[in-house]
């Protein structure tokens, strides 16, 4: 990977959230972000990183200063660890990181708290002509949701196990009305896309596991281009 582009990207994209005020990746920073493309870290999955901090600066209230890309570095790598555990990428781990399986796994939120999220951002969505599929698809699963949910408010061991399952058949049908409803262009895009995504791994990949890969990879952009959450529960 060309580090010197991807330096330049990155601090395009920086520059951009900064309301074109631009802070130069130089020194210890030019080797915070080459330490993210030493791990395969995908272009945009830095930039969702970026933004994620951003999201919460604004949240703060008016901004008093340019941030600086070092702010942005856990949220990048929390970002990544998200997109590498849900694709099934490989771990990348570089000399000195910190990137090495662990106990440390970030704490979930409540199954009725992850309802209602995902609950909430469907039903806020709007239905559009151009996706008929997807709109009925919406609707039936925002119906599932307020079953399970009901369902799985004193659930325990293989009753729980069971409305999880069924979460990850409302998150695969989901994202496959998207699909169908996506124009083939569109398709082909985010596919070519998920397949750049995961070029450092591949060649640490089998045939198999990366074909899965790049599905779950390309159902990741299939759900972010339509805003859809996931509702699978992990």
């Amino acid at each position: 990977m060309d580090h010197a582009h991807y330096c330049r990207e990155v601090e395009a994209h920086l520059r951009r959230r900064n309301d074109g005020h631009l802070i130069r990746i130089v020194g210890p920073a030019f080797e915070l972000v080459c330490g993210w493309a030493e791990r395969g870290i995908p272009l945009k999955i830095v930039e969702r990183g970026i933004d994620r901090y951003f999201e919460r600066y604004y949240a703060k209230g008016p901004r008093r200063r340019p941030v600086r890309i070092d702010f942005c570095d856990a949220d990048v790598l929390d970002v990544f660890d998200d997109w590498r555990r849900a694709v099934g990428a490989p771990r990348t781990p570089t000399a000195g990181s910190d990137d090495a399986p662990g106990p440390g796994e970030k704490p979930r939120h409540s199954l009725a708290a992850h309802l209602d999220r995902v609950a909430g951002r469907l039903a806020a969505r709007r239905a559009d002509p151009a996706t008929p599929a997807l709109n009925a698809e919406t609707s039936a699963t925002l119906d599932a949701l307020g079953r399970v949910r009901a369902a799985g408010a004193r659930a325990r061991g293989a009753v729980r196990a069971t409305l999880v399952e069924e979460l990850a058949a409302l998150d695969r049908a989901l994202v496959a009305a998207a699909r169908a409803d996506a124009p083939p262009a569109l398709r082909r895009a985010l596919a070519e896309e998920a397949a750049a995504d995961l070029g450092p791994f591949r060649d640490r990949m089998a045939e198999d596991v990366y074909r899965q890969a790049l599905e779950a990879a390309t159902d990741r952009l299939v759900r972010e281009r339509f805003g859809l959450p996931a509702i699978r529960y992990e």
